[in-house]
């Protein structure tokens, strides 16, 4: 949820156009909220020892989907198919990349730390690719 959730803040702070199907409502402070909520429900349920890992099929799925939004949405119009393929590729990828890294870390330092730590690598560089000017110093 993610990738939906720095696409609805940057989309809300109109920082990217709002182009794409349903895109508009996220110019709702209530949808922004939304999927901002949404992004924050998945990543308390992550650090649920009954999580299910990323790469079941399922869940390949969701994030294949919201990837290649996100992809399209920061794309520019005449690159918004290679931006949803290269997003989907990269959410793929990651995903086997970071279970792996996950699962590493989690003998060392535990589920919860290493939880934290990936998802503030996750909406730290979302937020910095959808909505740079939240991330730079102003000065």
């Amino acid at each position: 949820m993610t990738p939906l959730a720095v696409v609805a803040t940057a989309t809300h702070r109109e920082e990217i156009s709002a182009d794409l199907p349903l895109q508009k409502l996220m110019l709702s402070a209530v949808i922004a909220a939304g999927t901002v909520a949404l992004a924050a429900a998945e990543m308390a349920g992550d650090k649920m020892k009954t999580a299910p890992d990323r790469t079941v099929p399922v869940g390949l799925a969701v994030r294949s989907i919201t990837a290649a939004y996100a992809g399209a949405a920061l794309a520019p119009r005449d690159k918004r198919v290679l931006g949803a393929a290269i997003a989907v590729g990269t959410a793929l990828a990651s995903s086997y990349v970071g279970l792996a890294a996950r699962k590493w870390a989690m003998r060392r330092h535990g589920q919860t730390a290493t939880g934290f730590v990936e998802d503030a690598i996750v909406l730290g560089s979302g937020m910095a690719i959808a909505s740079p000017s939240l991330v730079t110093a102003k000065g």
